[in-house]
């Protein structure tokens, strides 16, 4: 567990992320704590030690019953493993607001979240694009399972059919890790002569493809997902072509917003989806900012 950043005297909400490796979970704890300090509420961070353990955040689960918050921001490491605890909170009679993941169960404020199938399919076809409708592509997939890796690899899979001239020559997990994705290209490298292009499911692995593309001194196009600083910062030096948006600053803040708004008895939203945006060398700029620097924008009913 890791206290927050955001201080107040104000409502108290207990905010789970996945782990501490992945930079798209620092931008939505940097965007839960953006819209606290705002808002005159407090934060405090959940992560597990151990990347993704569903028995450590069911541990985490049982000890912020215990300290009993005002509200909770919910990540669930396993959508369907979760539901258990979610149900806990439930009978804790804790407001719970799901974000990133959609649980398989429980009951909540309100769900926010990313429409991850057309941010796959967008970003892949922006990749097709620039490989003019040819050539040869593999898929970097995230943790086997989660909901984001199988929307957004489905997404990526459509794309692929829409281009008769792009063939998919194979299609592999790398648990949203950089290492575990260099590790995965360099082994793809071997074995295919040629790749064109490489379709990863987050900015993690598409920076790990890219290392393992310049160890072999290859070339190929890199698309990630998330939107993050490792992905603005490759793409400006144009070693990155693109990075679809997840929102998770703006996750951040919106599920954090939602879950103080229902406490004060405000409106809320029971269902945020953001729609896909994919980030390119043309309209980097808005993301080229770095987190701490960020503010949330308005709550809105529209």
């Amino acid at each position: 567990m890791m206290a927050g950043a955001a201080h107040a005297d104000g409502e108290t909400i207990a905010v789970f992320t996945k782990n501490q490796t992945n930079p798209y979970f620092l931008a939505v704890r940097m965007g839960a704590d953006s819209a606290a300090k705002q808002l005159g509420a407090k934060v405090i961070h959940y992560i597990p030690t151990k990347p993704d353990s569903i028995p450590e955040q069911l541990s985490q689960i049982e000890d912020v019953i215990v300290k009993k918050p005002d509200a909770i921001v919910f990540i669930p490491v396993d959508y369907k493993a979760m539901v258990p605890g979610a149900e806990k909170i439930n009978d804790a009679k804790i407001p719970v607001v799901n974000v990133t993941d959609r649980s398989a169960g429980g009951k909540f404020v309100a769900f926010v979240g990313a429409d991850d199938y057309n941010l796959g399919l967008a970003t892949g076809r922006y990749l097709i694009k620039a490989m003019n409708g040819k050539g040869n592509v593999v898929i970097l997939e995230g943790v086997k399972g989660s909901l984001t890796s199988i929307d957004r690899v489905r997404g990526f899979n459509e794309a692929v059919k829409e281009a008769p001239g792009v063939k998919l020559l194979s299609s592999q997990p790398a648990n949203y890790q950089r290492l575990q994705a260099l590790q995965v290209t360099e082994n793809l490298l071997q074995s295919y002569p040629q790749i064109d292009g490489v379709l990863a499911a987050n900015d993690a692995m598409a920076t790990g493809a890219i290392e393992a593309l310049d160890g072999a001194g290859r070339k190929a196009l890199v698309v990630g997902v998330n939107g993050t600083k490792e992905a603005i910062d490759a793409i400006k030096a144009g070693k990155m072509l693109a990075t679809g948006d997840y929102g998770g600053f703006n996750q951040g803040c919106l599920g954090t917003q939602t879950a103080i708004r229902a406490l004060r008895k405000e409106p809320v939203k029971t269902e945020i989806v953001l729609a896909p945006v994919v980030v390119d060398k043309t309209n980097y700029g808005a993301y080229d900012v770095p987190l701490e620097s960020r503010t949330c924008a308005p709550y809105s009913m529209n």
